[in-house]
Parts: structure tokens; sequence; C-alpha cells
């Protein structure tokens, strides 16, 4: 028999390859963090000899979510400002708090609360764009989670660089500190065409082709973006980027909400990676991504929750059940954006977005062993006809009971193993006691 580190029986293998195989009484095998074989149990009881074996008998075991962009700092303002339009609660609200409070510790702090939600919700890996990048990254460090870590530029003073060439600079100090970290990723992350002037936008693509690093901004997102490109530039913002070449396979487009045919033509041509935050463009009344006309002409279509100051929390399967229900009615189709495509915008195209789908984002031999568990024995998600599609139409988040990345358990039966949930909690109402007071006094303008 082979010695093996782990032996994961389940009930069912959710495989989120592209033919999305359910294997039904199999195991994964697991050596040196990556996963080396997916065996009937039967078989692998023959075949292996784990040091630790996992039975899930009645258990979805999938690939974890990749969360493919959020804020996640941000969930230390959910609730402070709600029922807004982008650009209110942006100006008024969002960017005044972030003046005020925003802090090396807030952000770590912030971090590691977000991270316990997201584990706790079955998210293995995150694309974050925020500042105070180190102290993201150290919570990450010690979460035990995957990360990849936008270096924000944005043409705004804030507690973090008051100079976009501050912003360069620190982004590049980042950049040294982290590039070989196993688990956590540096990527290049302007802000937005309407807060990032042109100049500094080909000094972002430079440096991302320079280091070989993928490119996040928003685009697109409401229809107020439009309009203000428009009459600046009498381009649109998704022109402008292809006017400087930055709209390509490394681009990470988010929101994209406002596409006309134009622009459906150019995406075609050049296949970024397009982010959909359903939740949060809903919830903003920002418009919304045509996510079927969008993958039926090959574009790479991942998910994400936007910040938890947006959505208003870091549930990635909320996002799939809004976003297939989103995607049908904007399609008028009850067929677009099924389960299936969808369980796989939550996974495995994440990863391809990020670059990583050699590495993770489906149930594949070679792969990390990142993977989670989830309990489909409950009133909730039974009976089981189906398992994918009760996955994204039925199962809330609390079924997660186990979390694995790299082939090292981070929650198991719902405990947190690497973060301290009581001192996260407590840190969050202190921070709460501090900025609440200001919440109806915040002035209009970053300070």
């Amino acid at each position: 028999m082979e010695p093996i580190d782990h032996l994961i029986h389940a009930k069912w293998l959710i495989t989120c390859e592209e033919n999305n195989r359910v294997l039904e009484n199999h195991a994964l095998a697991i050596k040196a963090g990556k996963i080396l074989a997916l065996v009937p149990s039967k078989e692998a009881k023959q075949k292996y000899q784990a040091a630790t074996e996992e039975h899930y008998h009645s258990h979805a075991v999938m690939p974890g979510f990749i969360n493919s962009h959020t804020h996640i700092a941000m969930n230390i303002f959910r609730g402070l400002a709600d029922d807004l339009e982008l650009m209110d609660w942006l100006n008024n609200y969002i960017w005044p708090a972030e003046g005020k409070w925003v802090s090396h510790d807030l952000v770590y702090d912030a971090s590691k609360l977000a991270m316990a939600e997201m584990i706790r919700g079955g998210t293995t890996c995150f694309n974050d764009m925020y500042f105070f990048l180190q102290a993201s990254a150290k919570a990450a460090d010690e979460a035990g989670i995957r990360a990849h870590i936008g270096m924000t530029i944005i043409d705004v003073p804030t507690a973090w660089a008051k100079t976009t060439d501050e912003y360069f600079a620190k982004a590049l100090q980042f950049y040294d500190e982290y590039k070989n970290h196993p688990r956590v990723t540096p990527t290049m992350a302007p802000h937005s065409t309407y807060t990032v002037s042109i100049e500094n936008l080909i000094k972002a693509k430079e440096i991302a082709d320079q280091y070989k690093l993928k490119i996040n901004i928003h685009l697109q997102e409401a229809p107020s973006e439009i309009a203000q490109s428009m009459q600046q530039y009498q381009k649109r913002p998704l022109e402008r980027l292809h006017d400087i070449g930055m709209v390509n396979p490394n681009l990470i487009a988010i929101h994209m909400t406002q596409l006309n045919d134009r622009d459906f033509e150019m995406l075609a041509e050049t296949k970024p990676n397009l982010i959909h935050c359903p939740e949060s463009n809903m919830k903003l009344v920002s418009g919304s991504c045509p996510v079927e006309k969008l993958l039926t002409r090959g574009i790479n279509v991942a998910l994400g929750t936007d910040g938890a100051a947006s959505n208003n929390d870091l549930d990635m399967f909320g996002e799939m059940r809004s976003a297939a229900f989103f995607g049908k009615v904007i399609a008028n189709d009850p067929k677009a954006v099924n389960a299936e495509t969808v369980l796989k915008m939550a996974t495995l195209h994440g990863a391809k977005a990020l670059g990583i789908d050699h590495l993770t984002g489906s149930l594949t031999p070679g792969k990390a062993a990142d993977f989670i568990a989830i309990d489909l024995d409950s009133v909730e998600t039974q009976p089981v006809y189906h398992p994918v599609s009760q996955l994204v139409y039925a199962t809330p988040r609390h079924q997660v009971t186990d979390v694995w990345v790299n082939g090292k358990p981070i929650l198991k039966n719902r405990e947190l193993l690497t973060l301290d949930e009581k001192e996260l909690i407590a840190k969050a109402r202190s921070w709460r006691d501090k900025i609440s007071p200001a919440r109806y006094t915040i002035s209009t303008a970053i300070k």
C-alpha cells in the first residue's frame, strides 16, 4: 500500500473541472499538500495507507470558493451606509470614513475578521484591493488562506499614501516582500479610470508587464462612470484602456455592468477576465453584467462578493444564487447561467482569472488540496436529487463544516483552527464603538 498523508472520503466529490464530473462514494488521496488521485472509496482503502482518514458520509466535497473581487477590510464598515447610490455611497460616506479611520491596525483586525467569515463560508482564496497591504498579507499568512493582494494605485490621498508616486513606491516594496510567498500573491490594482490618470494607468501596466502581474481594475461599473468618461474624453472607459494595450488576458475587469455592442466585440477579441459581483451591483443599482452573452463569446467570467460595506457579506453561496437568478432574468432564459456554470464561476473560473488554474480551482490530481466539505444532510437541503443544483440553489453557508488549504485543515466541524473567533468579535465591537459616533457627521471629502 502506498503511504499518503490524508484520505478524504465523501458521499459526493464535485470536481468543478471543465466536464464537471460528480463522483459518488469516492475519496481524495492527498500527499505533500497536493491531490494525488480521486478514486472510489473501496479501492482507496486497498491502495493507500493514510496517516489520517476523514469520512464525510453526507457531504459534498468540492474545491474551495475563490472570491475573485473584494475589499476585505471594508467589512469593518458593514452597515455604516446602506440604501444609497454608488457615487453618493462612495463620496459622502465610505471615502470620508476611510480617510478618518483606516490604519494598519484597522486593516489587520478587519482582514482577520473577514477571513474568518470567508473561511466559515467555504472560501479558500480571495482577490483583494485595499490599503495597508502588509496588514492584509500578514493576516492571510496567519489564517492559512490563499490571498491575492492588489497593490492599489489611486490619484487620491489616503491614510496609506499621499501621492501617486508614494502608492507606486509602496506597491513595489510590497511586491519585493511577497513575490516568493507560497500563498500570498501580489497583483497590480489601479482603482478605476475615473480615479487614476491615463499616465498612471500606463505606468501601472508597465510595472505589471515587467513583473508578470495580473491587473485588477473597477471598470464600467455604473452609468455615471460612462457619462463622465464620455464627457471628459469622448471615449468609454474600456476603449481608453484598450488604447494603451491594457485590455488583454492579464486584465481582471471588475463589474462591467455597462456594455454596448462595441464593448462586446472588443472583449471577444482581447479575452480579458471579468468579475461579476451581482449582489453589490443590485444593492447599489449599478447595473447588470450580461453574463450569458459574455460566456457564449468565450470570455471568462468569475464571481466576487465585493466588499462587505456594499454587499453586506462575503457569502459565495449567496453570490452564486444571485448570479444564477440575475443571469436568467437578464438573458430572459431559464437555461442561462445554470447551476454547473455558476459553480465553476465561483471556483475554476476564479482560478483562471487569477492565473492559478494550474494550482487550484478544481479537484484535479496535481493541484493543491484546497477543498471544502458541505453537509447536505439537513432539512434545508433534503432530499438531494442533483448535488450541484442543491449547492447552488438551496445550501446556506453554515452547512460548510470543514475547509482545507494546501492539504491543511483551517476549519474543522465549524470550528476555526487558525483564528480566534471571540477575539475577532471583541475587536470588531471595539472598532464599531470608535467609528459609529461619526456616522452622521462624516464630511463629503477624504481628509
